[in-house]
């Protein structure tokens, strides 16, 4: 007997008690099952099937969304084996563990992730349909990987692979990713708004971040993309501007003027800042910039106003705390802090310059 020689058959039985009853045909090798073996246990009428290339589910009814997911990733990614040694009994796989081989700790599948809709349903959208209502699982993979889409299982290349976040076991893209994954195979405007909407609504990413994904799968070209994206921005200010509120509201700190112009008496206009505390000469700014395609010397412009602002404010006395939307959802207490240390700092620093304070017009 050489290394390349099946392991004697035995009872399968102990394959079809694993809570996830999908396996592919490496897995099912190491456990003593040959190719042969496992088309017979897939003809007509028989026990199991065969759900993609290489992958079989161990029961003769239809797949579970999950069993779909894993098989899937099974058919794209690379899941190592392990040999049993010749003799060895095999081990069963624990309960729920499509990754387990003999002999040897469970392995993560590897270069792939589950991106686009599934991804989303995943993460908890309830914009996105539920797994099993899906035509296709969209999973990433590397541009050099040598498969095709097939059946439901539809592959997204890409020169290099997000972090990916483990959900339940299984790898699934960021929800930036996956959002721009599923817009690139939505045509109904009302659908991607939705999701956007969630994406940002739902506090799961911001704006910012999600425009950026969106820009590099060039999918803000598409009318209804771009009418979606500004509604989006429009809501991310306001989402932002409410945690703002919450910030001062909810740890303690004085209460400012809010949305207001400053302006040298009688001098020139020096702009608006969202948060303004007159007595300490400190204010807050959100940054709720996002890059577009097509406008980067008009990003770079609306930048380098609001450094010069910024640098007019402070040579006047007047501290400015940059906060972006994200910081505000991510670390809310720290930016409190920042502005809470900013306010306790006035009282050290020379008199500020006198400036007119009127509502943002």
């Amino acid at each position: 007997m050489n290394h390349n020689t099946p392991l004697s058959p035995r009872p399968l039985r102990h394959l079809v008690t694993t809570q996830r009853r999908v396996m592919s045909g490496a897995q099912l090798k190491a456990h003593g099952v040959s190719a042969a073996a496992a088309q017979e246990q897939c003809r007509a009428g028989g026990p199991w099937q065969q759900v993609l290339p290489g992958v079989f589910l161990l029961h003769p009814g239809p797949p579970t969304g999950e069993e779909r997911l894993h098989a899937v990733l099974l058919y794209a990614g690379r899941t190592p084996q392990r040999r049993v040694p010749a003799g060895a009994v095999p081990v069963q796989p624990a309960a729920g563990d499509p990754h387990a081989t003999p002999g040897g700790p469970a392995t993560p599948y590897s270069d792939v992730l589950v991106t686009g809709l599934a991804a989303l349903a995943l993460h908890g959208f309830s914009a996105a349909p539920a797994l099993l209502s899906l035509d296709h699982v969209d999973v990433l993979v590397p541009r050099t990987r040598r498969l095709r889409s097939t059946e439901y299982a539809r592959l997204v290349r890409a020169p290099g692979l997000p972090d990916p976040v483990t959900l339940d076991g299984v790898p699934v893209a960021p929800v930036p990713r996956a959002v721009a994954d599923a817009v690139a195979q939505l045509a109904d405007a009302e659908a991607v708004r939705r999701l956007l909407t969630e994406a940002v609504r739902g506090g799961h990413c911001d704006p910012a971040s999600l425009v950026r994904e969106l820009t590099a799968a060039r999918l803000l070209t598409r009318p209804h993309v771009v009418a979606a994206v500004d509604s989006l921005l429009a809501e991310g200010r306001a989402i932002a501007e409410d945690r703002l509120y919450a910030m001062v509201r909810e740890c303690g700190l004085e209460d400012p003027l809010w949305n207001v112009d400053l302006r040298l008496p009688a001098g020139p206009h020096l702009g608006g800042v969202d948060a303004y505390w007159p007595d300490h000469a400190v204010a807050v700014e959100l940054d709720t910039r996002a890059p577009r395609p097509g406008l980067r010397q008009d990003d770079d412009a609306l930048w380098g106003a609001y450094v010069r602002k910024r640098e007019h404010l402070e040579r006047l006395g007047i501290t400015v705390v940059h906060i972006t939307p994200r910081k505000l959802r991510e670390s809310i207490e720290q930016q409190a802090a920042v502005v809470r240390t900013a306010l306790m700092a006035s009282g050290d620093r020379d008199p500020a310059a006198y400036v007119v304070v009127l509502p943002r017009s």
